[in-house]
């Protein structure tokens, strides 16, 4: 079976992947564009990450069978038009979890702590001469509310994370989940309660844009947001205003309206902003499990079985 993995594999991962039985695998890094429209047409599953897939590429793909997304979220894929096709289209829930919980719980402590302030300054040899009210800023995640917004996979993994930190825990989601820890509010209760805000939930046309201006402006003044999710959940240039006027301390974000981000994005220059290039799923750990799956997805499809995850 003729897999094709759009995405800059390091060694040790491509390495792993060669050793993988029973699949014709290449490795074709996102910006070569020329490579990828010359593997087009010969492929049967493409193991999709970052690059979003559009119907062209679909149309390019006449033997194209199944679109594996290596992570959760599908709105890269151009689902109609694979619809269109009955080319099979699946995730990977759960995969990640782990690692963007971790990440999202080092976007708050390093928010609340300014980091990357630090950071810069400590190697612009002036990390020992900081103004005094600097110390009015930096505070501790322990006793402080923090609201989810979505009760998934990386919340579950969370929240008792959270909760042993000395964490009081919020949580919004389309109803109360019976097991979840902490107490559930209505979307805009959670907002005007939380401390840190941390979004959890996919991008759709429902989600898109839900943190708002409005959205934003019934946080709390001096609350932290932290976004690991998809960057379209977030208003951009308002999310930029709050931080310049201090309505909002500081953020935490790995994921972007625009992704990469334009160096000349006014978010870049804010000092009270951790940033990471949307690298919250990726872990070793985060591959081991993904391509074990994707592997047997590959198998099921060429035996006639039923995959695993399938979301279209």
């Amino acid at each position: 079976m003729k897999v094709l993995l759009h995405y800059d594999a390091g060694p040790g991962l491509a390495a792993q992947l060669a050793a993988l039985p029973g699949l014709d695998l290449t490795i074709c890094v996102e910006a070569d564009t020329a490579l990828y429209a010359r593997l087009l047409p010969e492929i049967e599953v493409i193991w999709h990450v970052l690059r979003p897939i559009t119907a062209a590429d679909i149309a390019a793909a006449p033997k194209l069978r199944l679109i594996q997304k290596i992570g959760v979220g599908v709105n890269t894929i151009d689902l109609e038009a694979a619809r269109a096709r009955g080319i099979a289209v699946c995730n990977l829930p759960g995969t990640n979890s782990r690692a963007v919980a971790e990440m999202a719980l080092l976007l708050m402590l390093g928010a609340l702590r300014r980091i990357a302030y630090f950071d810069a300054e400590t190697r612009a040899g002036r990390g020992w001469s900081q103004p005094p009210a600097l110390q009015d800023g930096l505070f501790e995640l322990g006793g402080r509310t923090v609201g989810l917004i979505g009760y998934g996979a990386v919340p579950r993994l969370l929240a008792p994370i959270l909760q042993a930190m000395g964490c009081n825990i919020l949580y919004t989601a389309r109803s109360p989940k019976a097991k979840a820890i902490g107490a559930f509010r209505s979307f805009e209760s959670l907002l005007a309660e939380a401390d840190v805000v941390s979004l959890h939930i996919p991008e759709t046309p429902e989600t898109r844009g839900l943190l708002n201006g409005a959205a934003l402006a019934r946080m709390k003044p001096g609350a932290v947001l932290v976004n690991t999710a998809r960057g379209g959940l977030v208003d951009q240039p308002a999310l930029v205003a709050a931080l310049q006027s201090g309505h909002l301390a500081a953020a935490g974000l790995d994921v972007f309206a625009a992704e990469p981000v334009n160096p000349a994005d006014p978010l870049l220059s804010l000092q009270n902003v951790v940033l990471a290039p949307h690298v919250a799923w990726l872990s070793t750990g985060t591959f081991a499990r993904s391509f074990s799956i994707a592997a047997e997805n590959c198998r099921r499809m060429g035996n006639g079985e039923a995959l695993l995850h399938r979301v279209a």
